[in-house]
């Protein structure tokens, strides 16, 4: 008797495991889990200029490889590298002549390979920079479809008749190049203009011919099957083009290059370029990679329909409206509350290869690093997915030329004086204090600026109060925090003109982040109550020494550019 109740006991016992267990299960199994992008760190690399593995003073694949280490540790989780393939590099790589292949001044297909694998090995996905919108003219396919008016390529490019019989009759409409002058290049060997929204060096596809829409939406496959975890889809806004040719309308003034100045009315964001990458996506979707877009915008509202409206398009559409802004707590407050209106996942961007560093454009001139923890601090916190620009953890700064027979980038060239081009922002990674920055035992392709003696890695690493030690702090913070993954966002102190203040929360953790974005003491109160009942605080990062062990949820006294960022209490 004692035995079988002993047993009847052990298998209640069992039972009452095996039910919990399953639950457990159902709840795991139950519960959405969010797609791998949201909680990933991504981080842009100019190849040419991160690190240099063989001493010929440009950067490679195998430079990026050697610094893996370096990612791991700083909080990346994919890595963003701009073109790399094949090109004669009049545009540095966004020429492409060979969409599956690497340029051999990066290195190999095999380098490539085992740069993949080490990035897996690292936990750090690689995405790849896709020129979707043209190609260079010394691609195969644009040679083809020069040869002649029957070539079988012939339509995978833009030909169009001039105005007349000839040249001098004058191009077919008033389109103009982004890069400077007309946007048809007259082509002698057919007599016909082809199409160019760039430089002249790089033709258009025609995206309206379903040969063209195959090849490229076989090119992704070709590298998803390699092993990389997505694209950054280059220049999306100029798939399209009026197939009437309709003129844009003239606006006044002229733009840089003395070109009358144009709105893009019929050559940029027109509906069909949601179709290209719906498809894009369905590929993308096979492999669960993620798309990132150029998506320039003139507002928020414009962002949203890239999502697709069966968010079928791009998961990450960049938001680059924000490297356009003024370092300001009401112009910040309100672009974020526009961006939280849309209802989407957000991307946040403040510098890129294309645009002058963060650390010049943000700053006042007399307090530079300390906006730059600003920044981090606010687009690290917020909610989305934020990409990094190399260098930006260390406070690089441009290095504009200074004359035009040091102008590398074409634009630069072009535009001279009133464009200086993008060699500024270009400039190689600041490893160290070493001569050429620790870059490269050669000399650099591009012009180093002297900065790189006090903002630089190994001496960063150092310095617990460095820029980059911040970063590291804010992106460890990042990684532990549920508010900061996937709490909702919670404007605070909505009228305050001088502190940016937000709550990040979830059902059971709340982080308040709190920025001084004046060059002044502030005194900021916690308006909570709306929102939450708050007994204390938990400072979780701070730049102010003073507040490192603040519990009160009652007032701060903030120093000048102060960082603020603490975990409240029940």
């Amino acid at each position: 008797m004692h035995h079988r109740f002993a047993a009847a006991v052990l298998v209640l016992l069992i039972f009452l495991v095996a039910l919990r267990a399953a639950r457990a299960q159902s709840k795991t199994t139950d519960a959405k889990p969010h797609p791998w992008y949201q909680h990933a760190v991504f981080y842009e690399i100019y190849p040419r200029s991160f690190m240099d593995s063989n001493g010929d003073g440009i950067g490679d694949l195998n430079g990026i490889a050697s610094r893996l280490d370096y990612l791991k540790d700083l909080g990346v989780d994919a890595i963003w590298i701009a073109p790399c393939f094949p090109s004669p590099q009049v545009d540095f790589g966004y020429d492409v002549s060979d969409y599956e292949n690497i340029d051999p001044m990066y290195g190999t297909l095999a380098d490539f390979d085992r740069l993949q694998k080490l990035g897996a090995d690292h936990g750090i996905k690689i995405i790849l920079d896709f020129v979707v919108n043209h190609t260079s003219d010394r691609h195969p396919w644009f040679t083809d479809s020069r040869a002649s008016r029957t070539a079988p390529k012939r339509d995978w490019y833009i030909w169009r008749d001039g105005k007349g019989q000839g040249k001098d009759d004058g191009p077919p409409n008033n389109w103009i190049s982004g890069f400077g002058g007309p946007a048809w290049q007259w082509d002698s060997a057919t007599n016909q203009y082809y199409y160019h929204y760039f430089y002249v060096q790089q033709p258009d596809l025609n995206w309206r011919n379903p040969a063209v829409v195959d090849a490229m939406y076989g090119t992704t496959e070709w590298w998803y099957r390699r092993g990389v975890a997505g694209f950054r889809l280059d220049a999306v806004d100029s798939l399209f083009e009026d197939p009437a040719l309709r003129d844009n309308p003239v606006l006044p003034g002229t733009n840089a290059f003395g070109d009358p100045t144009v709105e893009d009315k019929y050559t940029q964001r027109l509906p069909e370029v949601h179709t290209a990458l719906q498809g894009l996506r369905v590929v993308a979707n096979k492999y669960n990679a993620v798309l990132i877009g150029e998506t320039w915008t003139d507002n928020v509202a414009q962002l949203k329909p890239y999502y697709g409206a069966a968010n079928d398009e791009l998961q990450m559409p960049m938001d680059l409206l924000l490297t356009k802004l003024k370092f300001s707590a009401p112009v910040f407050r309100e672009h974020i509350d526009a961006v939280e209106s849309t209802g989407e996942w957000p991307v946040f961007v403040i510098g890129n290869h294309d645009i002058q560093r963060s650390w010049n454009r943000y700053g006042d001139g007399h307090h530079n690093d300390q906006i730059a923890k600003d920044m981090a601090a606010m687009y690290l916190t917020l909610r989305g997915t934020p990409i990094l620009y190399y260098g930006e953890e260390i406070g690089m700064q441009n290095n504009d030329p200074t004359r035009r027979e040091d102008v590398k980038d074409p634009i630069g060239r072009l535009g001279w004086p009133k464009e200086k081009g993008r060699d500024g922002e270009r400039t190689p990674m600041q490893w160290s204090d070493e001569p050429h920055a620790g870059f490269s035992t050669g000399t650099p392709w591009n012009a180093i600026p002297d900065t790189y003696k006090t903002y630089n890695v190994a001496d960063e690493l150092k310095d617990p109060s460095s820029i980059l030690n911040w970063y590291k702090q804010l992106l460890a913070l990042r990684r532990t925090s549920s508010a900061l993954l996937d709490g909702e966002y919670v404007a605070l102190n909505e009228e305050d003109p001088n502190v940016f203040s937000y709550l990040r929360k979830t059902k059971d953790d709340a982080v308040i982040v709190v920025i001084n974005m004046s060059a002044a003491p502030q005194m900021f109160s916690f308006h909570l109550s709306p929102h939450l009942s708050v007994r204390s605080a938990e400072t979780l990062l701070t730049t102010q020494p003073s507040l490192q062990n603040n519990s009160s949820v009652a007032q701060l006294s903030l120093e000048p550019f102060a960082v603020y960022i603490a975990a409240l209490k029940k």
